[in-house]
């Protein structure tokens, strides 16, 4: 094999398939990402059972064929190369690379020995690219890390005509975005739960197309599978078992209190003030007509406070949070005016946006809701 190709071309394609990688492959050959070129077209693949990748680059080919070798190496070499054009040149036992009078030569591994890649599901529909990536990082704030609950580390994606919800929690915290997509059948009506991991590597990656096809397993059809493509790249992972618990009923259906506080403002605030709450401390947020408080810290410890203008409707209020939880709500927003609801201090308040002038940049209030558990502080 043997082909020519733009040096920030094939850094980005084997960057994109690398990332994916497992660092401690069950086999030797999963460690590798797979070139391949015809009729002047170079595809990266990479494949560990659970997650495949793959993206297709323009290059001139000399002679077409197929390599596979180390991804994390190759990924690391390519990200390092002079910005100059890239020859490859590959037989059975090694591949040279050559980028000005930079030569690298690795080893190769036996290609067929390597896994073929799932085929895409059916596709489902297509989504906004941006919005998109835009979702997923809203939402991914909230799946859980605690690899003993799988379920929890997923994000829910439920297809309802023309409607796409994502929601993930972590039992402490839980987001839903929703947004409209372009399905291929106006009555679809699906659900699946995808790694959050994933998901949000893939939402971002494909991020600079115009926008992504979703594809789902129907039937024994891409069983077990979701698939992305867009950007020029693709990419299939098995879903995860198990119930996502019904999280919709933890929204309340009313509110007592309600503040608004610009979001950069209550960003910065609630940052000054946790630096000195300790590992799992709250910080507590009071909450009086045209006046928010924020508090962290005890009688013994470092202790902090900064007051800030807030426009509250309701009874005075006192109610605290995991610093870090508040934060990744508030970050999420992505809205000038941070609207904070809620009913007692016990019960769960629920975050969303708005912009300063609602009226002429109105904001939909149920795109993105950030649900918060308060924690139970001694008085």
């Amino acid at each position: 094999m043997k082909f020519r190709v733009e040096r920030e071309s094939l850094a980005d394609a084997v960057a994109w398939t690398a990332k994916s990688l497992p660092a401690r492959p069950p086999v030797p050959v999963l460690a590798g990402v797979l070139l391949e070129t015809d009729n002047d077209r170079l595809t990266v693949s990479g494949f560990d059972y659970e997650v495949s990748s793959q993206m297709g680059v323009d290059v001139q080919t000399d002679t077409p064929g197929r390599v596979l070798v180390s991804g994390r190496l190759l990924a690391e070499i390519t990200r390092a190369l002079p910005n100059h054009p890239v020859e490859l040149e590959a037989d059975e036992a090694r591949a040279e690379i050559v980028c000005g009078t930079a030569r690298f030569t690795l080893p190769t591994m036996p290609v067929e020995d390597y896994p073929t890649l799932p085929e895409m599901p059916t596709v489902a529909g297509a989504v906004d690219a941006d919005e998109f990536a835009t979702s997923v990082a809203q939402v991914v704030v909230a799946a859980g890390k605690d690899d003993t609950l799988p379920v929890l580390t997923g994000v829910r994606l439920e297809l309802e005509g023309d409607r796409l919800t994502l929601l993930a929690t972590d039992r402490y915290r839980l987001a839903v975005r929703e947004l409209t997509w372009r399905p291929g059948a106006p009555d679809v009506s699906q659900h699946a739960l995808v790694p959050a991991r994933t998901l949000s590597d893939t939402a971002r990656a494909m991020s600079s197309g115009t926008e992504v096809t979703l594809a789902l397993s129907q039937g024994t059809t891409g069983e077990g599978l979701i698939g992305f493509s867009g950007a020029g790249r693709r990419t299939t992972t098995r879903l995860l078992d198990g119930q996502f618990p019904p999280v919709r009923s933890l929204f309340p259906d009313s509110h007592a209190i309600q503040a608004k506080v610009p979001t950069a403002t209550m960003i910065e605030v609630v940052k000054r003030v946790s630096l000195v709450a300790e590992r799992n401390t709250p910080v507590r947020l009071a909450f009086t007509s045209g006046m928010l408080t924020v508090e962290a810290g005890g009688t013994e410890d470092a202790r902090a406070s900064e007051s800030t203008d807030a426009v509250f409707d309701g009874e005075d209020i006192e109610i605290a949070f995991n610093p870090q939880f508040l934060l990744d709500g508030l970050n999420a927003l992505g809205t000038e005016v941070a609207v904070l609801s809620c009913t007692t201090p016990l019960k769960p308040a629920v975050l969303t946006g708005e912009e300063a002038d609602a009226e002429s940049k109105p904001v939909n209030e149920s795109a993105y809701r950030y649900l918060l558990m308060p924690v139970r502080v001694s008085q």
